[in-house]
């Protein structure tokens, strides 16, 4: 079973866009890149485009390998196969994680998120988003604030899944 990426990181982001990645995700994109260990620098995949508006999503090689299987699967010619390879092919970055463990961010894609001095990266389990540290302090807490405001106080996340564990 592949590793997953867990957990919340505030990161520089310097003048150039370099960004420094998370020790714990560089585990998980080294596990997610077949070239890995004999080729030290994992490469990700960065997602970007008007439809995730407030972030960034990074994937493995093999993640990302396993959504292009999806786009492949969906019937040649079709508006759906169209509009998904447009949206995540066409709006996705390879990049590879340098000796230092950053990753270079295009001007663009800080500017699309609004990146300057500080970033988030959160887990998402298969993927990890990249936010502006500001942005992410005031809409997604905001929403998950708003959101737990409407459960019981011994509200337990583990019964939203569908396992022994939970639901």
């Amino acid at each position: 079973m592949a590793l997953s990426f867990r957990g919340e990181f505030n990161q520089k982001v310097d003048a150039k866009g370099r960004v420094s990645i998370p020790a714990d995700f560089r585990a998980v994109l080294a596990d997610g890149d077949p070239r890995c260990p004999e080729h030290p620098l994992p490469r990700l995949v960065v997602l970007h485009g008007p439809h995730l508006k407030n972030c960034l999503h990074a994937y493995t090689i093999e993640a990302m390998e396993e959504i292009e299987e999806g786009i492949k699967r969906l019937p040649r010619g079709s508006v759906e196969r169209k509009r998904a390879a447009r949206m995540i092919l066409g709006k996705s970055w390879d990049t590879e994680v340098d000796k230092d463990g950053r990753i270079v961010l295009p001007q663009r894609l800080r500017q699309q998120i609004g990146l300057d001095g500080e970033a988030v990266m959160v887990a998402m389990g298969d993927y990890f988003e990249i936010w502006n540290a500001a942005t992410y302090d005031e809409v997604e807490a905001a929403e998950t604030d708003e959101w737990l405001e409407t459960l019981p106080d011994d509200f337990d996340p583990l019964s939203l899944l569908d396992t022994p564990n939970g639901g």
